[in-house]
């Protein structure tokens, strides 16, 4: 009985948000844990750097050359400092159906 709540209460919030009903629930469940993962690496920063970070990248519309060289610099450390490396390693070393080469879960950054 709980289960089948479960599911027409998805179903039901499905209907309501556009686009919805269009992705499986797998795909929502992966999508959840990529956003899990992202937080842990976006809380490495201070509340004041996720600030600065989102005002340097709303700042730049996407492109590094509309940010003054001091600005790129502060950009980059702050990127740095949330460890997009590890990041990308750790959400493909999750998701694999094969399990990766090697026991670094760091990233080898000495190539």
């Amino acid at each position: 009985m709980p289960a089948t709540f479960l599911i027409r209460a998805i179903g039901g919030v499905a209907g309501r948000v556009p686009g919805m009903r269009r992705l499986p629930l797998l795909q929502l469940l992966l999508l959840g844990e990529v956003a899990l993962l992202l937080k842990d690496h976006v809380q490495r920063l201070t509340p004041s750097e996720r600030r600065r970070l989102l005002t340097l990248i709303r700042d730049a519309r996407g492109r590094p050359g509309r940010l003054s060289p001091i600005e790129r610099a502060e950009l980059e450390r702050l990127i740095a400092k949330a460890d997009p490396l590890l990041f990308a390693s750790t959400a493909a070393r999750k998701f694999s159906p094969v399990p990766f080469p090697g026991g670094s879960k760091r990233g080898d950054r000495s190539r």
